[in-house]
């Protein structure tokens, strides 16, 4: 088993990346999606997220209200740290979880958009981390989810800088070119992977 820490910061490109290594055969865990399904109506992730910041951040049908929550942490690191402290650690445990369940020569790779900010570096085979400029990720964010230059930016800030997440990476892939041009990379990094995993066993 391989364990790849994938991540990148926000528009970078890393969720193409992931899907692309998914269809190429790796087990994909998504930090997002398990981060989502952790704060569904009913779980105790939820209760303690409403718990800490009031009742303001759900919906009227009892939802969480993600774009409330968001505006609220990204614009205040305590609060920001105080959510991720009651949502990463129940992430965390689901994704072993995941893990655990995989085949034991499966390439496992874990999509984690704070895997530099968490720490959590050292506890992967191989860390590939997706960049591109930052003019191209502020267009992409307004372009394909209407936000404007001033919330794009605070989202960026909050986040591990390229130089932090380069200085952990032990694959970057630039992702500043055409469509082709990143499929072609990931391919190659997948070649490369299936070697070295090949090689461990």
């Amino acid at each position: 088993m391989l364990n790849v820490g994938l991540t990148g910061g926000i528009a970078a490109g890393k969720s193409a990346v992931a899907r692309q290594l998914a269809e190429l055969g790796a087990v994909l865990i998504d930090a997002d999606a398990i981060a989502r399904a952790v704060v569904e109506p009913g779980t105790p992730g939820l209760a303690a997220v409403v718990a800490a910041f009031g009742p303001g951040i759900l919906t009227a049908d009892g939802t969480l209200d993600r774009p409330a929550l968001g505006a609220l942490v990204f614009k205040d690191a305590a609060a920001r740290e105080r959510l991720n402290s009651i949502v990463h650690p129940l992430v965390r445990a689901e994704a072993a979880r995941l893990r655990e369940a995989a085949p034991a020569d499966a390439v496992i790779v874990q999509d984690i958009p704070l895997l530099v900010e968490t720490g959590q570096a050292k506890d992967f085979d191989v860390v590939l981390v997706v960049a591109a400029p930052l003019a191209e990720r502020l267009h992409r964010m307004a372009r394909d989810r209407g936000m404007a230059e001033s919330d794009a930016l605070a989202r960026i800030s909050a986040q591990a800088t390229d130089a932090e997440r380069a200085a952990v990476a032990d694959v970057v892939i630039e992702n500043s070119g055409t469509v082709e041009q990143l499929r072609d990379r990931v391919n190659e990094f997948w070649n490369s992977l299936r070697a070295e995993s090949k090689h461990v066993r």
